[in-house]
């Protein structure tokens, strides 16, 4: 189960692994759009994105004989990255399963942090579910960018952090792939503060959950490049981010590639901070919402900064 409990739980175990990441007005945001505008730094932990959180309380929750066998996982970089940097603080060995053509920078970061990449196919679905099944064959533990209720609590320590920063706090844009961090916000801050708004954002060439929300049901979404490579890819058929957000999400925006440019261009020149295009996603459907809450106290996750240079040129 997916508790505000679980969060709070995970949130005490990760402390000393993670970085607690700042919540800071930005003045520049709050003037262009009527809102009061917050921008949670998660860009800043330690690997670069939030995906640290769920990683580090996946693994702390293990036993020392599970860490002993060495961990799987599959991603398209920033979870990955998260797995081997708690990983090696753990002494645990890992292999990272991804798709075929993932940015260099995010590979080498994993190298890097001692994992084993290993590449399957030209999707980052059929990638994981080879991951799972190597796993199986293996017995190890396959950790799971968002299908896991330890991966999920640990997502939404984000949650814990805003509620205990922000006296106030109205609506919190996220970005959504597999619809871990969303999730695990929501279940967090729906329980404290509840009148909360929770809105998905989505890039328009990879609207997959959202697509699936809609339906009510999960199912193959055709996608489009989109510079939110993070929030690329399919959702698995027993998503346990399913039900929560189909529960939990108050709105949905949708966002095109020009306007995650824009976003990405205007926190670069406004508060000087690099974000990744999933980041740039949270703020687009900001910007693009604003007058619906002007006069509110709004939080936009900035999720991550990893960027290769050549993607930020594109910007221009």
């Amino acid at each position: 189960m997916i508790t505000a409990q679980a969060t709070l739980t995970a949130a005490a175990r990760i402390q000393p692994v993670i970085r607690t990441t700042p919540t800071d007005y930005s003045r520049a945001l709050s003037e262009l759009t009527g809102c009061h505008v917050w921008l949670k730094l998660e860009h800043l932990q330690h690997t670069g994105s939030f995906k640290l959180r769920g990683a580090a309380n996946k693994l702390l929750s293990l036993s020392a004989e599970e860490r002993a066998r060495g961990v799987i996982t599959a991603s398209n970089g920033n979870h990955g990255i998260a797995v081997c940097y708690a990983a090696r603080q753990l002494g645990v060995p890992v292999r990272v399963f991804m798709r075929n053509g993932v940015p260099e920078l995010r590979v080498a970061l994993i190298r890097a942090l001692g994992g084993e990449p290993v590449f399957f196919g030209d999707d980052s679905l059929k990638a994981e579910m080879q991951a799972r099944t190597v796993a199986g064959q293996r017995g190890q533990v396959f950790i799971s960018p968002y299908n896991d209720a330890e991966v999920i609590a640990g997502q939404g320590t984000i949650g814990v952090e805003l509620a205990e920063q922000l006296e106030t706090l109205d609506a919190v844009f996220v970005a959504v792939g597999g619809g871990g961090l969303i999730a695990g916000i929501a279940t967090y801050l729906k329980e404290v503060r509840p009148k909360v708004k929770i809105v998905g954002c989505w890039p328009e060439n990879s609207p997959v959950l959202y697509e699936c929300l809609k339906a009510g049901r999960i199912f193959d979404v055709p996608e489009l490049p989109t510079l939110s490579d993070s929030t690329a890819g399919g959702v698995e058929p027993d998503a346990l981010t399913f039900e929560p957000c189909q529960r939990l999400l108050d709105e949905h925006v949708l966002v095109s590639e020009d306007e995650i440019k824009h976003a990405m261009r205007l926190v670069l020149e406004k508060e000087r901070w690099v974000i990744e295009g999933a980041a740039g996603v949270a703020v687009a459907a900001l910007l693009k919402s604003a007058e619906r809450f002007r006069g509110q106290h709004v939080v936009a996750v900035l999720c991550g900064r990893n960027i290769a240079a050549e993607r930020l040129r594109e910007l221009w």
